[in-house]
């Protein structure tokens, strides 16, 4: 990864946007630098009050990794030029397709209540009608099992949520 100053940053990342606008995708992260490269401290109570400089990276996924350190005395202007920057970069985005996400929500209500509803098995065991209660006995035995599948999975869901 390739430290550069703020200025080359942003003239990097502008390039960036620009090589990306057609197809590809940017990965940006901030976080808080409290590595000054010596040995790792216990936290103090010097730390508390200590303003920390931030490191800023930027990727496409491939091979152009660059990143910055800004000061807190910069921290001021640099997000002043950064915000301007990403705003004009933005309107290469694609905007969310609404329609086939309300489809895919409609499909998962319209899923779930067929789980609900319950098969009844009627008709004779033999003769006329016989094939109908066979199918109705299968797909109430699928049903059944859609319905293990689906609780499992909210199971695992919940889970998830709680660990």
């Amino acid at each position: 990864m390739q430290l550069v100053d703020n200025e080359t940053f942003l003239k990097q990342l502008s390039a960036l946007f620009q090589s990306s606008a057609k197809s590809g995708s940017i990965w940006l992260t901030h976080k808080r630098l409290t590595h000054d490269g010596g040995d790792a401290h216990m936290s103090s109570e010097a730390d508390e009050t200590k303003e920390f400089p931030c490191l800023v990276r930027a990727t496409d996924g491939k091979e152009t990794k660059f990143s910055t350190v800004v000061q807190p005395t910069e921290l001021e202007n640099f997000h002043a030029a950064y915000g301007a920057l990403l705003k004009s970069s933005m309107n290469t985005l694609r905007k969310r397709d609404k329609k086939r996400e309300k489809q895919r929500a409609e499909e998962a209500a319209r899923k779930k209540r067929r789980l609900q509803e319950e098969i009844t098995i009627e008709g004779p065991k033999r003769g006329a009608g016989r094939k109908k209660r066979q199918r109705k006995q299968r797909s109430a035995a699928r049903l059944e099992e859609s319905k293990k599948r689906a609780q499992e999975k909210e199971e695992a869901m919940a889970r998830a949520k709680t660990s």
